[in-house]
């Protein structure tokens, strides 16, 4: 299937939309908004304005109430915008009567992170596993593609196609999502053979939020070079490497990182890919600690080990990016409550989750090599129990 954002000769420019519902505060959303931002970015649009609207829940018809689509109509018309981003999955014909409006592409959140996977997938197996969310994605979407096709070639036949040649593309679709699965259950099989000729070695895999330093971390203890970037999703495919530390080897896997809000089709499109999260003997769970909210992007990684029966590890917890964490003094004169921002890292190492019994915790920068023989002593020590236990007679090894 073809780029999602792409216009020939000129960078597309997003507007992003978000709703405010009753659970949730302005904090929340804003954060949400701000990494939908990220995502639009590393699609290759840039984000020129957001707009937001408290709602008891989403309109079943434009998502945002009549009155501020509108507002946001007027704004797209006067601003030459050309794609408008939604912060949550749209239904067809949301989409329908949104598109109508706005006179401008309509893509959410689903659709988005749909776009940067097909640009970062670059094995086979990651392409498969892609176009296939893609394709189911679009199987309901079907009626509004045709529509907006028709409308594309000039508006002939302006009934728009009949239900039998939607039907037909429906069967085609079908055949393609069957040819897809087939194609991943071939490749998975000779996966499972890999894993199963090196599953004698300690396995280490490297979880965590999208953009939290795995890759740089992977690059500097396997010393390979696996892509990294400062964009959201960098790694699609498992990188595995075979890491010795102090004469002792282990195998150290990559993987995708994990968001709030992913596509479930793109979950179980990639369920093959986090086999290696859930064949590992540790994890090393690496969380931003820059981030305002590295606390919720641990829940979200923990919630996803769980679905993936996968959160019964040892793991290791890695703080990384200290060298990027800022807190802000706190006036001995403000009575009010103490923010997360307003704690040193000095005291956020000693507080519940440096004091946490069931998890290993750990402060580094990878980017500035700070703390970084520690972790390398830390995993040693980690991997070495578990090697002991494969090979209780080779302890002549440490």
């Amino acid at each position: 299937m073809g780029k999602m954002i792409e216009t020939a000769g000129q960078t597309d420019r997003a507007i992003l939309i978000g709703v405010i519902l009753p659970l949730q505060s302005e904090d929340e959303v804003a954060d949400y908004l701000d990494e939908l931002a990220f995502l639009t970015d590393t699609a290759g649009a840039v984000p020129v304005k957001t707009f937001v609207q408290k709602l008891p829940a989403p309109d079943p018809k434009t998502f945002v109430g009549s009155g501020k689509i509108q507002e946001i109509e007027t704004f797209v018309r006067d601003n030459d915008i050309n794609l408008a981003i939604f912060d949550e999955e749209l239904s067809p014909s949301q989409m329908r009567n949104i598109e109508k409006v706005l006179k401008c592409r309509i893509l959410d959140r689903t659709n988005l992170i749909l776009d940067i996977f097909a640009r970062r997938a670059r094995t086979a197996h990651a392409r498969v596993q892609v176009e296939l969310a893609q394709y189911e994605y679009l199987l309901p979407r079907l009626t509004r593609m045709w529509t907006h096709l028709e409308r594309q070639k000039g508006g002939i036949g302006l009934r728009g196609p009949g239900e039998a040649e939607i039907e037909t593309d429906r069967r085609i679709i079908r055949d393609k999502i069957t040819r897809l699965k087939q194609q991943l259950q071939k490749i998975d099989k000779q996966r499972t053979v890999q894993r199963k000729n090196r599953s004698k070695m300690v396995q280490v895999a490297l979880v965590g939020y999208t953009n939290v330093g795995k890759s740089t971390i992977m690059n500097m203890l396997s010393k390979s070079d696996v892509f990294a970037e400062n964009k959201l999703f960098a790694t699609l495919d498992t990188t595995v490497r075979k890491v010795v530390i102090n004469n002792l080897p282990f195998l150290l896997s990559d993987t995708v990182g994990f968001i709030r809000k992913l596509p479930h089709g793109l979950i179980e499109s990639f369920k093959s890919t986090l086999d290696e999260v859930r064949e590992a003997d540790i994890l090393c769970h690496i969380v931003d600690i820059s981030h305002p909210g590295f606390e919720e992007q641990i829940r979200i990684v923990n919630e996803t080990l769980h679905e993936l029966k996968a959160d019964n590890k040892d793991t290791i917890i890695v703080f990384n990016k200290i060298d990027a964490f800022t807190y802000s003094r706190k006036d001995e004169d403000d009575l009010t409550e103490r923010g997360r921002g307003n704690y040193t890292l000095e005291e956020l190492s000693q507080s519940w989750m440096a004091g946490n019994k069931d998890a290993i915790t750990i402060f580094i920068s990878a980017k500035e090599k700070t703390n970084i023989e520690a972790f390398k002593n830390l995993l040693y020590q980690e991997v070495k129990k578990l090697h002991e236990k494969i090979y209780p007679y080779n302890n002549f090894l440490y």
